[in-house]
């Protein structure tokens, strides 16, 4: 493949958390793709480590690593990893999420807790670590996965829409605390034929209520990450891009 100079990551490094399948997995074989070193990151060694023989095929450089992406000690475990065998990083997408549903009257704490330290709690360690790094050397990208969830009435996930509204927030405050050596912005998809789909019946998995009318493909996440990790967006940052079928 030949890409288009804007979308050439030859000599880059990209870490992606929840890497290892669904959206994360098409990101990073995109990056991949396109000439990236990668660090495949996610709870199960075995399937990161999967992911990136298929990134080494390719000719990349490829590591993975196993994490709980909602515990600060193992991230900063993943970070000193990172830079260690690639010496830095350009590009961050926080990825790694959960949305079990629940009734709000009867959600444990301990859930709730689960569910806000991997989507909010963790992201923000990742991410403002990772931003002074790159904020002291030669800057880079970071974009961070949220939801439509944040955007709408989501009975039964509460916590999980509460705590991509604060990721979101979150994109905004760290884009101008780490500018203008590092852009951070939002990904916000709908409805995505993932692994969490796999539960929907069939008409769910043809027809969603969003304009489009269909849940979207994975790969169909890849030019909006592309576009923000890439010099196509060099005067983005603190956005927030939906990919989402119209579904708002």
């Amino acid at each position: 493949m030949t890409p288009d100079p804007l979308f050439d990551f030859t000599g880059k490094v990209a870490l992606v958390t929840g890497g290892s399948r669904g959206l994360g997995y098409r990101m990073v074989k995109a990056l991949a793709e396109r000439g990236a070193d990668v660090i495949v990151a996610s709870r199960k060694l075995e399937n990161c480590e999967s992911v990136a023989e298929e990134c080494r095929a390719l000719g990349r450089k490829a590591m993975a690593y196993a994490v709980h992406c909602g515990r600060w000690d193992e991230i900063d475990g993943l970070i000193a990893a990172a830079y260690d065998a690639f010496g830095r990083v350009d590009i961050l997408i926080n990825n790694a999420g959960m949305s079990p549903a629940c009734p709000s009257h009867e959600l444990p704490e301990s859930l709730f807790d689960s569910v806000l330290n991997l989507n909010f709690k963790g992201p923000f360690r990742l991410a403002s670590q990772v931003a002074h790094r790159m904020a002291q050397g030669d800057g880079g990208t970071i974009i961070n996965i949220s939801s439509t969830g944040a955007l709408m009435a989501l009975p039964m996930v509460v916590p999980y829409g509460s705590a991509k509204a604060a990721l979101n927030a979150m994109t905004v405050s760290l884009s101008r605390e780490y500018a203008p050596k590092v852009r951070v912005n939002t990904i916000s998809p709908g409805p995505f034929l993932t692994d969490i789909a796999d539960a929907w019946d069939e008409p769910k998995r043809e027809k969603q209520p969003v304009a489009l009318g269909r849940p979207g493909y994975p790969e169909e996440i890849v030019t909006a990450a592309l576009m923000l990790a890439s010099p196509a967006s060099s005067y983005t940052t603190g956005a927030l891009v939906r990919v989402d079928g119209g579904q708002l």
